[in-house]
């Protein structure tokens, strides 16, 4: 199946655009002193930068998600490191000026009827401003309700101009 123009469809791949959702990295940890460090050190060097960071832990394991300023050579360098990693589509949102940002927000979504699985604050801010990453049950129907209600959605290409 082809994606040129002379198929007539009109689109590129989700990787090969301004797709308006950001990736995370789920990488499962053993639940012992050190691990975390030595998965951030395997960034040293490069231009990667954790832009936002978020952990689960239990009595055995610990669950670590990453936004990457350069997601594709961010899952290079954890899949060199022999993780186990998992790739997720999230929605970064700016926070709208108002008293109750997250309540306009999550108002929206439930109005059309998207349930929030995960959240996190993003560590930089992209445009100054604050901003949060969501994993969705329904990540087109999430962009496209914050979009029909006016809310400034991240792209990858915002995080890597944060860094």
């Amino acid at each position: 199946m082809s994606s040129g123009d002379e198929a007539g469809t009109g689109f590129s791949t989700v990787r090969g655009r301004d797709y308006p959702s950001i990736r995370q990295f789920t990488v499962f940890l053993e639940n012992r002193v050190g691990q975390l460090l030595e998965v951030i050190r395997r960034f040293e060097g490069s231009h990667v930068r954790i832009v936002a960071l978020s952990i689960s832990d239990s009595a055995e394991c610990a669950f670590v998600r990453f936004l990457l300023s350069h997601p594709e050579e961010g899952r290079e360098i954890l899949e060199r490191a022999g993780l186990a990693i998992i790739e997720s589509d999230l929605i970064g949102v700016e926070l709208p000026e108002d008293p109750q940002p997250l309540l306009r927000i999550c108002t929206a979504l439930l109005q059309a009827e998207v349930n929030i699985i995960q959240a996190y604050p993003l560590i930089v801010h992209p445009h100054g401003r604050a901003a949060v990453a969501l994993m969705v049950d329904n990540i087109d129907l999430g962009l496209e309700t914050l979009a029909a209600k006016e809310f400034r959605t991240i792209t990858e290409a915002d995080l890597r101009e944060t860094c």
